[in-house]
């Protein structure tokens, strides 16, 4: 059986239109954006440029302009593996304009281009080719797929802005995991939502290793460390590491995440470098929920992976061993509501935390009318579930709920996304 996510959904309906906008589909890495894209291209005329398979060009003439229509061709040397440049872009996108034309009545082709972010100079490009093709309303689909979301966004807010219609896409949820690979909750729990490590599971050693190598590795390296500016690489690298590990799922000062820190730098780097793991999908600082902007943004960061098997490939737990250990285990279960919710919170909906010692709410969601407060039992409890009526007690139409014993299951409450609690 071949398993498709639910935005395939949406882009179909998109492609079944005339084109008005471009398609950016964006998430982090090796969560099946291209595999998506391609099921869909299936039922169309269309072209895939995979990141792999691209090569550089020679420079263009000076008397070439790389916005218009290279029908005749320019002569150029293709260097397999090269990294690709805004030439190969437009030629790309000229043999789609060519096939377009093509077309009978009525048919649209698609031109689908994977890791656009890498293409020095890829949006200003993009707008040219683009607004050419609106002036003569060419039958040409365009599919922008992005793993570096700072950086796609970046692009289109700075140059696309009116020209796009994003599908997010995120980590994979508990019913897409157990749909697609029969995972358990326990599993789930463990081994979180990559579709590339399923098969790994029986063999936690090689698990271990493909999370480690094949995930962390070039989320870091290649979406974060070449593509932005960073000072201090060592110094993001084992911030994710602590975030992950030591200090999973709880309440940390930046103070003191400079002193389990070696060069450490300012509060203000450190933010921006957790602001960055957060944008890769790997690791987001949650704001303290006080009801006053300015107040959230000075307060300590509760650490939480996008993603738990971030944690346990770092961890020295096996699974057997982790749900022997209830502090552990309770750790990840915890871990599991917050990155379900912020996987799946919309953009007008907020995930945040409360803490005024020694009452805590483990998580707050706020879409600027509602409030819910969420009190996970799952294992040894941080906070007690005083909380929930001391935060009901200082903010007005507050929804509390508690998601294990006592409350909604666990497997319940993963089957609803961030705003279904708000309604």
């Amino acid at each position: 059986m071949i398993f498709r996510r639910k935005q395939i959904n949406m882009l179909h309906q998109r492609l079944a239109e005339q084109p008005r906008f471009m398609i950016v589909v964006a998430g982090p890495r090796q969560i099946g954006k291209t595999t998506m894209v391609k099921q869909a291209l299936s039922a169309y005329p269309s072209t895939f440029t995979p990141d792999d398979l691209r090569g550089a060009c020679a420079p263009l003439p000076e008397a070439i302009d790389p916005f218009a229509d290279q029908s005749s061709g320019v002569s150029a040397n293709i260097l397999p593996g090269a990294p690709p440049t805004a030439e190969w872009l437009v030629r790309q996108w000229t043999q789609a304009r060519a096939n377009a034309r093509a077309q009978t009545e009525g048919r649209c082709y698609v031109l689908a281009i994977d890791e656009i972010q890498k293409i020095p100079r890829w949006s200003e490009v993009v707008k040219g080719l683009w607004d050419a093709d609106r002036a003569e309303n060419l039958p040409l689909h365009v599919i922008l797929l992005g793993s570096s979301p700072w950086l796609v966004q970046k692009g289109l807010t700075e140059s696309l802005a009116g020209r796009y219609e994003p599908i997010r896409m995120s980590h994979w949820s508990y019913d897409e995991m157990q749909a697609a690979f029969d995972f358990s909750l326990e599993d789930y729990i463990y081994f979180g939502g990559y579709p590339g490590s399923a098969s790994l599971i029986r063999d936690e050693i090689r698990w271990r290793d493909y999370v480690r190598g094949a995930l962390i590795q070039p989320n870091i390296e290649k979406d974060i460390l070449q593509m932005t500016r960073v000072d201090k690489p060592v110094l993001l690298k084992t911030l994710f590491e602590l975030g992950c590990g030591a200090y999973s799922g709880q309440i940390v000062s930046y103070t003191k995440l400079q002193g389990q820190l070696q060069d450490a730098g300012n509060t203000v780097t450190l933010a921006h470098y957790l602001d960055l793991l957060s944008q890769a999908g790997l690791l987001s600082g949650l704001p303290k929920y006080a009801g006053q902007k300015i107040r959230q943004r000075a307060s300590s960061p509760k650490l939480n992976a996008h993603n738990t098997a971030l944690i346990s490939a770092l961890s020295g737990y096996t699974c057997a061993d982790a749900g022997k250990d209830r502090s552990f285990w309770g750790r990840l279960v915890e871990s599991t509501v917050g990155a379900h919710l912020i996987n799946t919170a919309a953009d007008t909906c907020e995930v945040q935390y409360w803490r005024e010692s020694p009452d805590e709410v483990d998580f707050v969601l706020c879409n600027g009318r509602r409030l819910v407060a969420i009190e996970v039992k799952g294992g040894t409890k941080y906070a007690t579930p005083k909380g929930l009526s001391v935060f009901a007690g200082k903010f007005k139409d507050v929804r509390p709920l508690i998601v294990g014993e006592g409350g909604v299951s666990l497997a319940e409450f993963l089957a609803y996304p961030a705003a279904h609690w708000l309604e």
